[in-house]
C-alpha cells in the first residue's frame, strides 16, 4: 500500500495515536515531576509509570507510521525502534541527572534528596578547586600538540623502509594495549616510587639527594602528562601511519622529480594531504583527554594541593569521598555543557580547516 492509497480517515487515526500517546506520556511525566518536587502527591512509588507511558508512546508511534505511510512506514520500522531505544538511554538519564543537579543530596545525610534550586551553581561558582581543575584541563589538552608531533614523527619513521619495521610497529603499539590503571601502578606507583623505585634509585646514584616525581606541583603535573601521553601516543601514531600509507606514491615520486625533497616535500605534499587524518586524530585524542581521571586518581588523587586534578577526578572525589551526589552531578552537567560547546567549535574549525581549496 502506497501513501496515495491511504485515506484521510486512516491518517487521522494514525495522528490520533501519536498525539494521544504523547499527551499521556507528558501528563504522567509532569505528574511524577510534580511529586518529586513536592508540589503534589500522586501516589507514584517510582518512575515506572513514566517508563510504561514511554513504551506505549513508542509502540503507538511505530504503529502509526504503518497506518499513515503504508509500505514506506514499514521501512521506517527498521530504524525507528532503535532510535527510540537510544533516546530512552540518553534523554531520560539526562533529565534525571538535571533533577539531581538542582538538589541537595548527600548520601551521608538522613534527610535524603531535597530540591535547592541554584544553590549548587552558586557553590560551584565560588569553588576554587573546580576552577583549578578546569585550568589543569586546559594545560592537559594543550599538551596534545606535543603528543601529535611525537606521534607524527614515529609514524613517519615506521612508514619508511627501516629494519624490523613490523617489530617496531608492534612494540610502539604495546602501551595502547595496557590499561591506564595498570600503567599507573606499574610506573607511577612502582618505578616512580620515591624511596625504593628503580628510577628514584637511579636519580640518587646520579647525585640527586631526594628525588620525588610528585612533590612539586609542576613536576607532578608533567609526570601525569608523560604517563598519559605514553599510553595514548600509539593511538595517534597508528591513525597517522594509516594516513601516510594511503598517500599515493605517485605524488611523492612526482615531487622528487620536481626537486622537492626532505622538509619541503613534507611541508608541501605530505602535511597538506595528512591534514584531514591529523584533525581527526587530534579531535579523538581531545575527547579521550577530557575524560582523564584513572591515572590521576590512582597515583596522586589530585595532589599535591590539587595540582594534578582533572575535572573528572574532582567529580569522582565529590561522589566517593564526600558522598555529595547533588553537587557532583551539577559539576558533571556543567562540564558536559562546556565539552559540547568546545567540541562544536573545534569541529566547525576543523571542517573549515580541512575544506578543499580551489
Amino acid at each position: 500500500m502506497t501513501s496515495d492509497d491511504i485515506s484521510d480517515n486512516r491518517r487521522r487515526i494514525g495522528r490520533g495515536l501519536i498525539w494521544g500517546s504523547a499527551g499521556l506520556l507528558a501528563l504522567v511525566a509532569l505528574a511524577q515531576a510534580a511529586q518529586v518536587l513536592g508540589w503534589r502527591d500522586f501516589g507514584f512509588a517510582n518512575w515506572r509509570p513514566t517508563l510504561y507511558a514511554y513504551c506505549l508512546f513508542a509502540t503507538c508511534l511505530c504503529w502509526a507510521q504503518v497506518i499513515i505511510r503504508g509500505e514506506q512506514g514499514k521501512r521506517t520500522l527498521f530504524v525507528l525502534p532503535a532510535a527510540l531505544f537510544v533516546v530512552s538511554l540518553t534523554i531520560f538519564p539526562l533529565l534525571f541527572g538535571l533533577l539531581i543537579a538542582f538538589s541537595n543530596w548527600n548520601l551521608s545525610s538522613l534527610s535524603g534528596r531535597q530540591f535547592n534550586g541554584t544553590a549548587n551553581l552558586v557553590q560551584m561558582w565560588h569553588d576554587p578547586f573546580y576552577w583549578n581543575a578546569l585550568g589543569n584541563m586546559v594545560i592537559y589538552v594543550a599538551a596534545i600538540v606535543v603528543e601529535y608531533a611525537i606521534a607524527f614523527g614515529l609514524a613517519l619513521i615506521l612508514a619508511g623502509q627501516i629494519r624490523a619495521r613490523k617489530f617496531w610497529r608492534v612494540a610502539f603499539l604495546m602501551p595502547l594495549m595496557l590499561s591506564p590503571v595498570a600503567v599507573s601502578w606499574m610506573i607511577g606507583k612502582s618505578m616512580l616510587e620515591p624511596r625504593f623505585g628503580p628510577l628514584a634509585r637511579l636519580a640518587r646514584a646520579l647525585g640527586v639527594e631526594q628525588p620525588s616525581f610528585f612533590e612539586s606541583p609542576w613536576m607532578a603535573k608533567l609526570t601525569i602528562m608523560v604517563l598519559d601521553a605514553w599510553t595514548f601516543i600509539p593511538f595517534m601514531m597508528i591513525m597517522l601511519l594509516a594516513g601516510l600509507q594511503a598517500i599515493p606514491k605517485e605524488l611523492q615520486e612526482a615531487s622528487r622529480v620536481d626537486g622537492a625533497t626532505g622538509w619541503k616535500s613534507f611541508w608541501e605534499i605530505t602535511f597538506p594531504l595528512m591534514l584531514p587524518v591529523s584533525v581527526t586524530a587530534i579531535l579523538i585524542r581531545i575527547i579521550f583527554k577530557l575524560k582523564l581521571a584513572d591515572i590521576v586518581i590512582t597515583i596522586t588523587s589530585g595532589g599535591p594541593g590539587g595540582a594534578t586534578d582533572t575535572v573528572t577526578s574532582f567529580i569522582f572525589r565529590e561522589y566517593r569521598e564526600r558522598s555529595n551526589v547533588g553537587y557532583g552531578t551539577m559539576l558533571a552537567m556543567v562540564y558536559l555543557v562546556l565539552i559540547v560547546i568546545g567540541m562544536t567549535i573545534l569541529m566547525k574549525l576543523a571542517a573549515r580547516l580541512t575544506r578543499p581549496r580551489t
